[in-house]
């Protein structure tokens, strides 16, 4: 697995790293179904079990309002105690490897892989149990058994619908530099699932191939957002024409605003580099204090309950097997699912961050 160079730590400010070590923990245990989230309660299947006097650490990248009634419903029916730190996946991972074997961390749930490859190289992570890696199938979890894969979001676009015609919509990313898409386009660039898609992108296509698309992107007048969910809002009221996006916030947004969202996903062709799977990983640290609790949550984030509200909650594709996805959610292709090696990708996040940095993108 390619490493990351040891001058990415260096580069890091000691401001980040300052605050991601003072994080606070938040718990999310309760042996009452009562007390529960309104979100959590709906998973929870039975009653919630006694506490079984077993703590499991987690250090999320994954966002809190995605993830944290998954949590919640795990600690009441197993009765293990749950200890979360939030926070940016990369950033956590960096955080995990200065503390090395004193991390009080017992499972890293990560938008991504590539910040589950940075500790991998390091020697940090455990080897998860047969049982739990045959919970995923084969394409969405580490050859090696370092990491499982437990949802996915799919990289598209999302249109005006007032704005865009149907005529107009893109076969390829690769289109979106040709002038009529002059001013048109929005770009999450320094979205954490932007750069983990880029840094595939740069994996499946090369540097110069990936670099100039950027450049030209920049010269076509893309416009920079901060994020998915502000391009998908924007493109809803008409502030922007289109943009490039995690498929689920666009249902989020027509979940909560209806007819009034005046927005839609457009994919691209099935073997484009534009509509790309990202999966989520989660893995466990080698110096866990329990190994059983630590499985013990890995399985219940592919367990039937929890992938169904991946995909009819957050409508993000479960990646447990057997799992159907919501009916809403278009079939995904190979390119998606099968042909991108996600062990690869371990590396190549600082490269990522330098390539956007001097496009331009960020200062217009």
């Amino acid at each position: 697995m390619t490493k990351i160079e040891d001058s990415s730590l260096r580069r890091i400010t000691a401001t980040v790293l300052a605050i991601a070590m003072a994080a606070s923990f938040t718990t999310a245990c309760s042996s009452d179904k009562r007390e529960l989230s309104e979100k959590a309660a709906a998973i929870v299947t039975g009653e919630c079990r006694d506490e079984r006097n077993q703590t499991v650490t987690i250090y999320s990248g994954r966002t809190e309002y995605l993830i944290r009634p998954i949590i919640e419903a795990f600690a009441c029916e197993t009765g293990i105690d749950v200890r979360v730190r939030w926070g940016n996946s990369t950033d956590l991972a960096i955080l995990i490897g200065e503390e090395g074997t004193a991390t009080e961390a017992d499972v890293f749930l990560s938008r991504s892989p590539g910040p589950v490859g940075f500790l991998e190289s390091r020697g940090l992570l455990g080897t998860i149990d047969d049982e739990v890696l045959s919970l995923v199938d084969p394409q969405n979890r580490a050859s090696s058994g370092s990491w499982i894969g437990f949802s996915g979001r799919k990289r598209v676009l999302v249109r005006n619908l007032d704005l865009v015609s149907d005529s107009e919509l893109p076969e390829s990313v690769f289109d979106l530099t040709e002038d009529r898409y002059r001013g048109r386009v929005g770009l999450p660039a320094t979205n954490g699932s932007f750069e983990d898609w880029f840094t595939v992108f740069r994996d499946t296509h090369g540097d110069e191939v990936a670099t100039q698309w950027l450049r030209d992107m920049v010269a076509n007048d893309a416009e920079y957002y901060p994020n998915n969910r502000a391009i998908v809002e924007a493109a809803g009221r008409g502030e922007i024409d289109m943009g490039l996006v995690n498929h689920y916030y666009q249902y989020q947004e027509a979940a909560a605003a209806g007819d009034a969202h005046r927005a839609e996903n457009h994919d691209f062709g099935p073997n484009d580099i534009g509509s790309l799977l990202i999966i989520t990983a989660a893995t466990i640290l080698g110096t866990t204090k329990d190994r059983g609790a630590a499985h013990e949550l890995l399985a219940y984030l592919l367990s039937p309950q929890a992938q169904l509200y991946f995909t009819n909650q957050t409508f993000e594709y479960p990646l447990g097997a057997g799992i159907t996805p919501n009916s809403i959610l278009p079939a995904l292709t190979a390119l998606e699912i099968g042909s991108v090696d996600f062990d690869s990708l371990g590396g190549g996040f600082e490269e990522t961050e330098r390539i956007i940095r001097e496009s331009g993108i960020l200062t217009g």
